[in-house]
């Protein structure tokens, strides 16, 4: 027994799943009885892991939308602050560009299946920007994070990408914490400073929505500039019973918004930026990781969602067959006691 997902039609305010056309069923009523108890237990199953999903999803959301305006805010302070110090000849290891020959790309894919095409989508993200490298004659470096990552890259490195070096993996269990955050971004400190690469780029799914999220590649190193303005936040509550989605609007900044020319340094504004980088560094990783635990999450939740569906519609199909089947076994035992008598009785002449 095999349940397909659904494929979504996203609009702006709703999505409708679409219905594949199933096949007809044919077996006996046996087998039947078999595949309707089978479907309605993997119902339950998949019932199940939705609401794990969407009980989780909410504390992720918001951890994401509580961590976006720190992470945005410092990286634009750091950048606003590097943009003042160019004229002074002020720089740091982490903020001087130099001629690009090898880049690290940071891949967070997530520890699980069962979340639809989540895995495919950031997989793919990566593997076009390892084609658009090798393009530009650029040598590209790979931190793995995720056991799916890790495994897709374990496996079909050496036979897909050969020119692809693979630093180090590394698992993420649970909800990432700034301690997670910390050891990817030491492995990136090590690389850049020691001149091992000479960009690093994160390759991550941005959360948008419960139903939509998209993946996409930042510059982290050097320090480049990282801006939002606003992001959609929907909110998960219970109307009637039933889940249901609040959405609301979260501006991270006033649109424009700039810092003050009149801002003065009353330390060394070397030690400011040596002091805050390493900040910098964990926080755009924290913020990719939790941006990336959402978005697994709510695709897992929409791809439950879809299968039990799709498991409900096949146990009402099956229940149908059942009682069509077990309808014409009944008819045609009848028909037989009824030839039966029929043949008994005694012909009159």
């Amino acid at each position: 027994m095999q349940l397909s997902y659904s494929m979504f039609s996203l609009s702006k305010s709703n999505f409708s799943p679409v219905r594949p056309t199933l096949p007809p069923v044919r077996c006996g009523i046996r087998e039947l009885r078999q595949r309707i108890h089978t479907v309605q237990t993997t119902q339950k199953i998949t019932e199940a892991m939705k609401l794990v999903a969407a009980a989780r999803v909410r504390r992720a959301q918001e951890a994401v939308v509580n961590g976006r305006p720190f992470a945005s805010n410092l990286a634009e302070m750091l950048n606003d602050i590097t943009q003042r110090l160019k004229s002074d000849d002020v720089s740091t290891p982490l903020t001087d560009a130099r001629p690009v020959k090898t880049v690290a790309l940071v891949v967070f894919t997530g520890d699980r299946g069962l979340c639809g095409g989540f895995n495919k989508w950031v997989i793919k993200k990566a593997v076009t920007r390892i084609e658009e490298l090798k393009k530009l004659n650029l040598e590209c470096v790979v931190i793995s994070v995720g056991k799916k990552g890790n495994s897709y890259f374990t496996h079909n490195n050496e036979r897909k990408h050969p020119f692809v070096k693979v630093d180090s993996f590394i698992e993420i269990g649970g909800f990432p914490t700034a301690k997670e955050a910390q050891v990817i971004a030491d492995d990136v400190f090590s690389l850049f400073v020691s001149e091992e690469v000479d960009r690093v780029e994160l390759v991550y799914t941005r959360f948008v929505s419960l139903v939509r999220f998209e993946p996409v590649v930042q510059t982290l190193l050097p320090l480049g500039e990282v801006y939002d303005v606003k992001d959609d936040v929907f909110r998960l509550s219970s109307k009637e019973g039933k889940l249901a989605v609040e959405r609301d609007v979260v501006r991270l900044r006033k649109e424009g918004e700039v810092f003050s020319p009149l801002m003065e340094f009353e330390q060394d504004p070397v030690l400011i930026l040596d002091a805050m980088l390493p900040l910098y560094l964990n926080s755009q990783i924290l913020r990719a990781l939790q941006e990336s635990v959402a978005s697994e999450l709510a695709a897992r939740m929409g791809a439950m969602a879809s299968a039990t569906d799709n498991a409900v519609e096949l146990s009402k199909r099956l229940s149908v067959e059942y009682n069509r089947e077990r309808q014409a076994k009944i008819t045609g035992e009848l028909l037989e006691i009824v030839a039966g008598a029929e043949a008994l009785r005694p012909i009159d002449l």
